[in-house]
């Protein structure tokens, strides 16, 4: 039920690649942007209206749905795709990343970590194994391996070391998965080593050793530079298989997509599209723009007038403006659906262009128009 196949970019290790990876909930085309459902839900938006924009598939998190409602609760109810009404593809995250960042409130052992709920104080143990059988009890279509992120900046030896349990796990991980399922749910390994070369290297071959169905690069847009976040990009991705689909966790501003395509990266997930749109900011083709400045206090245009989506058909960016003001929830709706169907739209545009053999001239024509605001 899982296949990924290549009809650009299949006999090159690096540059654009167009793509389809066949899942049980459906075909996604690709490259691809996925909307982050952390709590299974993609906030402000209806599932309704994540299908009317096209997206065929979503993310949800093990770290909070294990926490709430929990997976036992999720499997009785048939699975994440059945609790959420949602009939696309899911991909939930390990939770690793979730772990991690609570410094605070977690141990890390060699045979996983423990961690206390932020939501009671409640202490819980996450292991490679543990978290593969959530997964399965969530149901979702493609499965994360656990892995350690290090934080940034890292010193090399503690990059090395938390790389090094990231590869243990994941070997954990597929012993785990490889007891269920395998056709119904793909499991994605995971690429560390901070920011340096050596260990992406050696993390990226290690990875695409274990053969899994997927390999994703975590560990980037956790404060880097962009030029950082790059160069692991351009370290890693000429040493992972061409007949796997390639994602880049976390990442990003439409300018990072394009720069990721164009290194040969085929799946994405990021929550700035919704967040920004819940706090007034907006993507257009001529940038990024705050909706709540006083410039659009008397604008009567759309917030992007080269967009189609039924925020800027039917409303002004002045209105949208005084929602915000009037702290109106359709304020964030309007943005964040605006925002999403940006983000779609420009995957549209990419797969196209990589179609039709321009992609160059596509991003080109792009920044031009979105940064120098023409």
């Amino acid at each position: 039920m899982f296949e990924f196949d290549l009809d650009t970019g299949r006999d090159a290790q690096v540059g654009p690649r167009r793509g389809r990876l066949r899942t049980p909930h459906g075909i996604i085309e690709t490259p691809v942007f996925m909307p982050v459902g952390t709590q299974a839900a993609v906030k402000a938006m209806t599932q309704e209206e994540l299908e009317a924009i096209g997206f065929p598939i979503i993310l949800g998190n093990t770290y909070h749905l294990y926490l709430r409602p929990g997976q036992d609760a999720i499997e009785r109810a048939g699975g994440l795709h059945s609790f959420m009404s949602w009939n696309g593809a899911v991909l939930t995250d390990s939770g690793g990343f979730q772990v991690f960042s609570l410094s605070g409130l977690r141990q890390i052992q060699e045979e996983g970590v423990r961690f206390r709920s932020y939501l009671d104080g409640s202490e819980h143990f996450f292991s490679p194994r543990s978290v593969i059988q959530i997964q399965r009890a969530l149901g979702a279509d493609i499965i994360m391996a656990f892995d350690e992120c290090a934080p940034y900046p890292c010193a090399e030896e503690a990059v090395q070391q938390a790389m090094d349990r990231t590869h243990r796990w994941a070997r954990e991980c597929k012993d785990e998965w490889q007891r269920g399922d395998t056709e119904e749910q793909a499991l994605f390994g995971i690429v560390q080593g901070g920011f340096y070369r050596r260990l992406r290297e050696e993390s990226a071959d290690q990875i695409a050793e274990l053969d899994l169905p997927g390999i994703a690069i975590g560990g980037v847009s956790v404060g880097e530079s962009t030029g950082e976040s790059l160069s692991v990009l351009e370290w890693t991705l000429p040493r992972l298989p061409r007949n796997r689909p390639r994602y880049l966790m976390g990442v990003g501003t439409p300018i990072d997509l394009i720069e990721a395509v164009e290194r040969g990266v085929d799946m994405f997930d990021c929550v700035l599209p919704t967040r920004l749109g819940r706090n007034g900011s907006v993507y257009t083709s001529r940038g990024r723009i705050n909706l709540r400045s006083l410039q659009f206090a008397e604008e009567r245009g759309p917030m992007d007038p080269d967009c189609g989506c039924h925020a800027c058909r039917r409303y002004s960016a002045g209105y949208i403006r005084h929602l915000y003001r009037c702290d109106e929830i359709l304020a964030a709706r309007l943005a964040t659906f605006h925002n999403l169907f940006f983000y779609h739209h420009l995957m549209k545009g990419i797969r196209r262009a990589i179609e039709q053999g321009v992609f160059a001239r596509f991003k080109a024509q792009f920044l031009y128009q979105y940064l120098v605001k023409v």
